[in-house]
């Protein structure tokens, strides 16, 4: 087997499987002595089941060699955040204890999931209750982000293990939630690829709610090509992630109509995080890609409606009340807050919130539809050092930083798609964010990928994440 089997990517490591080099078991082995190698100083799992994983995919191998091949998911390592259902594994959802075994029955994401024969090998940290994007825990510390060898830096969150998982190497594709960003902040800061479908694409059963309004299941992978296998496995409307792959796949960067703004995700920039995004503008714009200016006021007023009715709280709150109403005394107390912050909300308050983004949603999608992606900077902020949040108010401010250039998509029911670019004064990842109107999904994959084939993934660019390297 190569040393280096679990470098490739999902299709390349699935060719390699049936071409007889490498057995799903051997495959699974080398994900399995990764985590063992590297969890004391990462940290990315509230559990892992290695054992459980490698039967899983010794049952896999007897299948493949009777001729039951279902696709390139089969017999790989996924991990899912610990708000995802997962037969046969506890589900805690970031809290001090476990939660009942209604919360660990696979969902519709999951139960795709395990059609295309995909293994989890166990469930990342969370925020609790996934109502958090700095990568904090109060009850579990903090995965450490390995981007930084020096300092334990934040990987991003509410799905604060699902990129350390993959860089770990005991994941292909890690399981995540977007409430507000909690896929493409920690995907942004830990150097991943993070999916955001639109609201209702994809069924949240199964799932932990924060805000069923809000919530969207979804991903990170190391790869654009990666992704798409995901999204082909997991979308109701595709049953083949080889034809979706090659369906989206050809376009080359310098066709794409790129929207830029000058609007609100510029603001707060750490040193180095503008310069990589316009950097990478840049670039597709040499290759021949058409930069088209759009105004883009509407991302500051659906932020401002999220606060003015505090959307997130009211309906956490609502939820931890109706089902978890007995862990209250126990919650982290910057969670705790939160959801207090939307007791004094008033039924008014909420419903012209949501009337005011019923209609920003139409006016953004209007302009959208003339850009293959509106382009911006995923995360503006380098992620803190562990130290650097300790104190509450800290963490409020980097926490709204964090969250500035994502929280707007999910307020207009966008999707979108966060893949790395440059790494920031501080040697840390920044992400391209690609937003697409509601819906547009493949879209905006099929651009990704065209970006992608020009810069490259963050390994081809950067290399190992430094804390890994040697």
């Amino acid at each position: 087997m190569s040393e280096h089997i679990l470098d490739k990517s999902i299709r390349g490591i699935a060719e390699t499987v049936r071409q007889g080099k490498v057995s799903f078991e051997e495959v699974m082995g080398e994900a399995v002595a990764r985590h063992e190698k590297h969890d004391e100083k990462l940290q990315a799992f509230k559990y892992f089941d290695g054992e459980g994983a490698v039967e899983s995919a010794r049952s896999a191998d007897a299948l493949l060699a009777r001729g039951h091949d279902v696709g390139p998911l089969m017999g790989l390592p996924i991990s899912a955040k610990d708000i995802f259902g997962v037969s046969g594994m506890p589900t805690f959802g970031g809290t001090n204890r476990e939660m009942d075994p209604e919360w660990a029955v696979d969902g519709p994401v999951m139960q795709a999931l395990r059609r295309y024969m995909a293994i989890p090998t166990g469930k990342t940290h969370t925020i609790e209750f996934a109502f958090g994007a700095v990568g904090t825990s109060y009850h579990y510390g903090a995965p450490r982000n390995p981007w930084d060898a020096k300092e334990h830096r934040v990987s991003g969150g509410s799905s604060v293990g699902a990129g350390v998982s993959l860089a770990e190497g005991s994941s292909l594709l890690a399981l995540g939630t977007d409430t507000g960003g909690s896929i493409r902040i920690p995907a942004s800061v830990t150097g991943n690829v993070g999916l955001k479908v639109t609201i209702g694409r994809w069924s949240t059963d199964g799932i932990v709610p924060l805000s069923t309004t809000f919530d969207t299941p979804g991903y990170l992978t190391r790869s654009v090509e990666d992704a798409i296998i995901g999204f082909a496995a997991v979308d109701p409307d595709y049953d083949d992630p080889e034809a979706l792959f090659n369906d989206l796949d050809g376009i080359d960067a310098g066709d794409l109509r790129l929207g830029v703004c000058d609007e609100h995700f510029w603001d707060n920039c750490a040193p180095g995080v503008a310069e990589g995004v316009q950097g990478a503008i840049d670039e597709l714009a040499k290759k021949g890609a058409q930069i088209i200016k759009i105004p883009m006021a509407e991302a500051t007023e659906a932020r401002k409606c999220l606060y003015d009715a505090f959307m997130f709280g009211v309906e956490g709150l609502s939820h931890v009340r109706q089902y978890f109403l007995d862990r209250m005394d126990s919650i982290d107390p910057t969670i705790e807050r939160r959801l207090n912050a939307g007791i004094d909300i008033t039924g008014v308050d909420y419903y012209t919130s949501v009337r005011t983004l019923e209609r920003l949603n139409g006016v953004v999608c209007d302009k959208l539809r003339h850009v293959d992606a509106l382009v911006v900077p995923t995360v503006p902020h380098t992620p803190p050092t562990v130290e650097e949040v300790a104190d509450i108010d800290d963490y409020f401010a980097a926490n709204g930083l964090m969250t500035q250039n994502t929280q707007p998509i999910n307020m207009l029911a966008l999707c979108g798609v966060s893949i790395p670019v440059a790494l920031d004064k501080a040697g840390m990842p920044v992400g391209l964010q690609l937003v697409g109107a509601s819906g547009t999904e493949e879209r905006v994959l099929s651009t990704a990928l065209a970006c992608e084939r020009h810069f490259g993934t963050a390994r081809e660019r950067f290399g190992v994440p430094p804390l890994l390297a040697g």
